[in-house]
């Protein structure tokens, strides 16, 4: 059987507590609006994730104007036993790293147009 005809999995590898984390890693001054686009949440459910981190000690917010900095916390080790080890931080760097490698590929040399 053709795997390619069935429907799409419904799982994924990253937890949506793991997804707003690193695009808080990528731009921490992001709106929550900006954040639930590309996680494909709602802002709710963008607050509630947030409040969590905050909660548990990954992160901290202070409020910049009318929006929020978001800053990460150092050090913080990754909940599940299993996943014993590394940071949450080096997680992160990896993760935000190959995005910028990504999207530097996607750039075209200096001085072409596209």
């Amino acid at each position: 059987m053709d795997a390619a005809a069935g429907p799409p999995t419904q799982w994924t590898f990253l937890t949506n507590h793991a997804r707003v984390l690193v695009q808080i890693a990528r731009n921490p001054g992001a709106r929550v609006r900006d954040i639930a686009a590309i996680c494909r949440l709602t802002e709710r459910a963008v607050q509630r994730i947030i409040a969590d981190l905050e909660h548990d000690g990954y992160l901290t917010h202070t409020r910049s104007g009318r929006g929020n900095h978001y800053q990460l916390t150092p050090g913080t080790t990754l909940r599940h036993p299993a996943d014993a080890g590394p940071t949450v931080a080096e997680l992160l760097a990896l993760l935000t790293t190959a995005h910028a490698a990504v999207q530097a590929a996607a750039e075209p040399p200096d001085g072409q147009v596209v």
